[in-house]
């Protein structure tokens, strides 16, 4: 089956692509809205695309009311944002995130999730995250006709819950299994990891 983009809506293209684009890893990204009111939201349109500097990117797009989002907001207000990787346990959490709420109206109020600081960053973490990421804006893209906000975000201090690292004296190694990492496919679907296997590169 061959499909023509040029034929689908934009919202027929985005099912299309968010299904056969799998899995996607998410993003749940914690903002500040007032000085310690904290926005939460999850993106999965999202990926490293840079070492050097080390850059996180994911993608935003409008409230139906064609507002800009509070977590876009928030970033060009402080420049501070934190990205987490949140794993199965949470996935009732990240989905109840999404939703639409007032500006100013706090996801972490709504589903009970407790924050702790993130040593030496200005703003806190998601207790029970495996793995954090603090980030200082390094740049917004508007693109498209809507358009969607690309945050191009750089991180200055990583989090990893000690219990999903692997012993090795070399260098660090970060288990998949015990990260139990939440992936996103397509409508209401997750997937999570049930096996890890490797294959040698080429020489």
């Amino acid at each position: 089956m061959n499909i023509e983009l040029s034929t689908l809506a934009p919202t027929q293209i985005y099912h299309l692509m968010t299904q056969t684009v799998i899995p996607r890893p998410i993003a749940w990204v914690l903002t500040d809205s007032d000085k310690g009111n904290y926005n939460l939201a999850p993106f999965s349109y999202f990926t490293p695309v840079s070492s050097n500097p080390p850059l996180l990117m994911f993608s935003v797009g409008k409230k139906p009311t064609g507002e800009v989002k509070d977590t876009t907001r928030n970033v060009l207000e402080t420049g501070r944002l934190v990205v987490h990787i949140a794993h199965e346990p949470l996935a009732e959490q990240v989905t109840q995130t999404a939703a639409t709420l007032p500006h100013g109206e706090s996801e972490i109020e709504a589903t009970g999730l407790e924050l702790v600081d993130f040593d030496g960053f200005e703003l806190p973490r998601v207790k029970g995250c495996p793995i954090a990421f603090a980030c200082k804006l390094h740049e917004v893209k508007e693109i498209g006709e809507t358009p969607q906000s690309l945050i191009f975000a750089e991180i200055e201090k990583v989090y990893v819950d000690p219990q999903v690292i692997g012993e090795r004296s070399d260098r660090l190694v970060v288990e998949a299994l015990k990260v139990n990492p939440l992936s996103r496919l397509g409508g209401s679907q997750y997937a999570t990891l049930d096996n890890v296997f490797s294959v040698a590169r080429p020489k």
